[in-house]
């Protein structure tokens, strides 16, 4: 009975993060400081705990990759995306903010550090975008700010993907049931997302 109850507080998390994507905090580029990957305190695992460290890392650092997506994704609109390219940008949005909510609240469960939604201007996990391409895309406009997002979203997806393989490579992690499930989830929709993108890719007209 009591194995029930992670899966049944992520479902409600789930619904409540729904409600709550507006609440993501737009972050801008000014003021960054990449002088470190800031991951939190030192990582502590209790002796008998069901996760490892490596799940820790893992949700800290897609906390980032996720928040940095949604940067991304909310470009499209202002900068002139085509109709296909902004429903997927207002897809990943949609999908990612409560994604975040679940994992601030699965390092909370195990009273581990939960990074906020800024942490992307200091963690840059595989995948991620430089400042250079941020900036890039930021300054694109119509066609250029479609090709941009969908190869800068397309490596940002691989990225992510790796982490995933990375984290069940790593000895004992990803048997956590929740975290499974999540890592499980990302390889799902991201590699569909990846599939959608190269077609819409191919769609564009040539530079």
């Amino acid at each position: 009975m009591t194995a029930s109850r992670p899966i049944i507080a992520f479902t409600v998390v789930c619904l409540l993060a729904g409600a709550s994507s507006r609440a993501f905090a737009q972050s801008g580029m000014a003021g960054m400081d990449h002088s470190k990957h800031r991951m939190g305190p030192e990582i502590v695992i209790p002796k008998g705990a069901l996760y490892t460290k490596a799940d820790v890392e893992f949700m800290q650092g897609m906390i980032a990759h996720h928040a940095q997506a949604i940067v991304m994704s909310r470009m499209a609109e202002a900068n002139g995306a085509n109709a296909q390219v902004l429903k997927l940008s207002r897809k990943i949005d949609q999908s990612q903010v409560p994604e975040i909510i679940i994992m601030q609240a699965w390092l909370r469960r195990y009273g581990q550090f939960a990074p906020d939604t800024a942490s992307w201007h200091d963690m840059r996990m595989d995948g991620m975008l430089t400042d250079d391409e941020l900036e890039a895309m930021s300054e694109a406009k119509g066609v250029a700010f479609d090709r941009l997002f969908l190869t800068g979203m397309i490596k940002h997806h691989v990225g992510a993907l790796k982490m995933v393989d990375d984290l069940f490579k790593s000895p004992g992690a990803g048997q956590e049931v929740d975290a499974n499930v999540f890592a499980n989830d990302v390889v799902t929709a991201q590699t569909a997302e990846i599939g959608l993108m190269r077609r819409l890719l191919s769609q564009l007209p040539p530079e």
